[in-house]
């Protein structure tokens, strides 16, 4: 049972990463490491994300993407063949997005290997007791590093390829026995298009799929910097349809903003999970900080339906503060399950 009581912790996906394993990938990109040193720190890494998760109480918990070498997205495009990398757009300067990796479509793009999701999951589970979350990309946030080139037609019809890519990893990794499975999808509230074209998409990704579903939508993390107006509002009611059992959203580090959107969420069936620690903020909330985010959204959704969680995943976060963030997210929780009478 993935849900086991009211206001259930959870995270979003990525873990921080500690100074020893930024050392480990340095050293690794540079050739410095054999195949089986690369897989023992590879497996040590997510040993140690599922150790902290544990420690700090996490009720469901991920491998931390940390066999995800590089921001989000950027580990998948090398899975990938029909493309040809390009250069950033800027290389000086400040850090941001307009930095990050580009590609050019040659040939239709296909996935021969698939994702790496399947045995993500399957070491993850063989190292720890609880519930996992299983993460990944979605189309459109894929599509987006992506030119079409003289292949493909424009953005969209790249995400229909990669829907189906993501589709056929999705069963292999629900028949290697994944229980909840949840899709990236910051593109969807940064660029709001039509909402038809996302939900068709959606329901592309996860046809077949029969486990527990979500996914998550946030404005951008890469160096901790958004890239959107950071307003779920225009994504509304029409998000409401999609095939899903749960929505990620944050809301901490918009303080709160938007916080009435969790009724309709309920009232449509669905979990939220709400984010209510920031991952861009090096301020470290207290667990009273984090009980009263909760206490602003339990008048619209009920306690059974809201997951707690951090804005988004800690990856481009600090390890001492994510350490930090993830205990006081776990004590605010318990804090108001127990004035509420469930502990």
């Amino acid at each position: 049972m993935l849900i086991s009581k009211p206001l259930t912790t959870s995270v979003i996906g990525s873990y921080a990463w500690p100074s020893w394993y930024v050392w480990a990938v340095e050293a690794i990109r540079r050739g410095e490491f054999g195949a089986r040193d690369v897989e023992e720190t590879l497996n040590d890494a997510v040993d140690w994300a599922l150790h902290e998760q544990e420690e700090a109480g996490i009720d469901i918990v991920s491998d931390g993407e940390m066999r995800r070498l590089g921001f989000f997205t950027a580990g998948f495009y090398g899975r990938l063949q029909g493309l040809r990398e390009l250069p950033p757009e800027r290389r000086l300067g400040v850090p941001g997005h307009d930095q990050r990796e580009r590609y050019e479509a040659v040939a239709p793009i296909t996935a021969p290997n698939g994702l790496g999701l399947v045995a993500e999951f399957v070491y993850a589970r063989e190292r720890t007791q609880k519930p996992i979350k299983v993460t990944c990309p979605g189309p459109f946030t894929l599509a987006g590093r992506i030119l079409p080139g003289a292949i493909y037609r424009d953005r969209v019809e790249i995400a229909y390829a990669l829907a189906e890519i993501i589709n056929a990893e999705l069963r292999a990794v629900v028949q290697a026995g994944a229980k909840f499975i949840q899709i990236d999808e910051p593109s969807m509230a940064v660029h709001v298009g039509d909402p038809r074209t996302f939900l068709d998409l959606l329901s592309r990704v996860f046809e077949g799929i029969s486990v527990r579903k979500g996914i998550h939508l946030c404005f951008g993390n890469f160096m901790g910097r958004p890239v959107a107006q950071r307003r779920y509002r225009p994504l509304f009611p029409a998000i409401l349809d999609a095939n899903v059992d749960e929505l990620a959203l944050e809301f901490a580090n918009r303080e709160m903003a938007e916080a009435e959107i969790a009724r309709e969420v309920a009232a449509a069936g669905k979990f939220l999970a709400a984010g209510v620690v920031d991952v861009k903020n090096y301020y470290v909330e207290t667990p009273e900080d984090v009980a009263e985010r909760i206490r602003l959204l339990i008048p619209y959704v009920s306690p059974d339906f809201l997951i707690i969680v951090p804005d988004c995943g800690f990856s481009q976060t600090a390890r001492w503060a994510a350490r930090a963030k993830l205990r006081a997210m776990v004590a605010g929780a318990q804090m108001v399950r127990r004035e509420l009478g469930f502990e």
